[in-house]
């Protein structure tokens, strides 16, 4: 009887499973976007350009960051409109940049604290309606980055980084996005265009902020803050990847389903490792071969960025594993790779996946429990 019902069970278990990835993975043909993409590929080319010319590279990320999340900022409408909102956002921005760079070498405790209160604050930021609090979950994850960017360019003495420089790179990527929005304007007739991503949300209408939500963004500014202890304070090699992959595995409000909470899971496993896979090119590579490898996986990381804004409403779990992984190749392409380097960097990702989930774990069981308290005798 146990004999029989054995591979019974097996079978059950891996048709739940097979059925569930299916849905992980399920595509969504309307929501494919090449256009939009190569549209932001040709406006990314400018800043990589650039930045190659002048031999800084260092400051690349600040600016090609700048100017994709400008473009998924942008609310739309007329132009001084979105102008007046892009540089509001810039602005924001900069003073992320700014926290990020400057803090990131310095003590690992202010790290802690920069990434805590930000991720608190974003979180909460849901009390000013989904619109704003999109745009605050961007510059969270821009402050992570920069964190994790300024503490692994302060390890390279042959390396040059300047707080002001990130700052000035970043502002360069907002106004160019102003610029090009500009000449849209101007070739579309000076009227009102909608959004660039127009599936994000638009809603600025207020909501109260319910303990649920208060206890769900304490959870994540937890969550993000113990990532940043770990990989910062105990000094891990490539432990800043721990935050990283947290922050892209944790869904950014209580409301998301499970099915999104596994997308982003998956994706950021699958980001991760690409990364990792890719940065091992360049292991044994000098000279002007290690030069092109480099480029040429800097060229790998837009076309990554690329690809997750094409597909972002195609499949969200193959969105968060091209962004991921373009975020950590062009944070870590100044690491030297190896075999144990690409141990560390997956291990690390594990880390960060394992406390995001159980994070979110913990803030759906308190959930579940607050709205089940009315209900049970006393």
């Amino acid at each position: 009887m146990a004999t029989a019902s054995g591979p019974g069970a097996g079978s059950a278990l891996l048709r739940k499973a097979t059925g569930w990835s299916a849905k992980v993975f399920a595509l969504d043909p309307a929501g494919l976007n090449w256009p939009r993409g190569v549209a932001v590929l040709d406006v990314l080319l400018v800043p990589l350009v650039v930045f190659w010319s002048i031999g800084y590279e260092q400051y690349l990320l600040s600016a090609l960051f700048a100017v994709l999340f400008a473009v998924l900022a942008d609310p739309g409408g007329g132009y001084v409109h979105r102008a007046s909102h892009i540089a509001a956002f810039g602005l924001a921005g900069t003073a992320m940049t700014a926290l990020g760079f400057g803090v990131g070498p310095d003590a690992w405790g202010w790290s802690v604290l920069v990434a805590f209160v930000i991720t608190l604050v974003s979180g909460l930021m849901i009390a000013f309606g989904t619109r704003r609090f999109a745009t605050a979950l961007l510059l969270n994850l821009w402050l992570v980055v920069a964190l994790a960017l300024g503490s692994n360019l302060s390890r390279h003495t042959r390396v040059t980084s300047y707080v002001w420089a990130q700052v000035v790179a970043w502002a360069s990527g907002t106004a160019l996005w102003i610029v090009v929005a500009c000449l849209v304007w101007l070739v579309a007739g000076r009227r009102e265009l909608p959004q660039p991503i127009a599936e994000l949300p638009g809603d600025t209408a207020r909501r109260k902020l319910t303990p649920p939500l208060i206890a769900f963004a304490v959870i994540r500014a937890v969550a993000i803050g113990a990532c940043v202890a770990l990989g910062f304070g105990l000094d891990l090699s490539h432990g800043y990847w721990m935050p990283i992959a947290a922050m892209v595995a944790m869904k950014p409000s209580l409301e998301q389903t499970t099915l999104v909470a596994s997308q982003r899971l998956s994706g950021a496993i699958i980001g991760a490792v690409a990364a990792g896979l890719l940065l091992l090119i360049p292991t044994s590579e000098h000279g002007l071969r290690l030069f092109a490898v480099t480029r040429g996986l800097e060229v790998v990381a837009l076309v990554l960025f690329v690809h997750g804004v094409a597909i972002r409403f195609w499949n969200y779990a193959l969105y968060c594993a091209a962004i991921a992984a373009g975020v950590l190749i062009l944070v870590d392409l100044a690491q030297p790779s190896d075999y144990a380097a690409e141990g560390y960097r997956v291990l690390w990702t594990l880390c960060g996946v394992g406390i995001g989930t159980f994070a979110l774990l913990l803030a759906g069981l308190l959930a579940k429990r607050r709205s089940q308290g009315p209900s049970q005798p006393a």
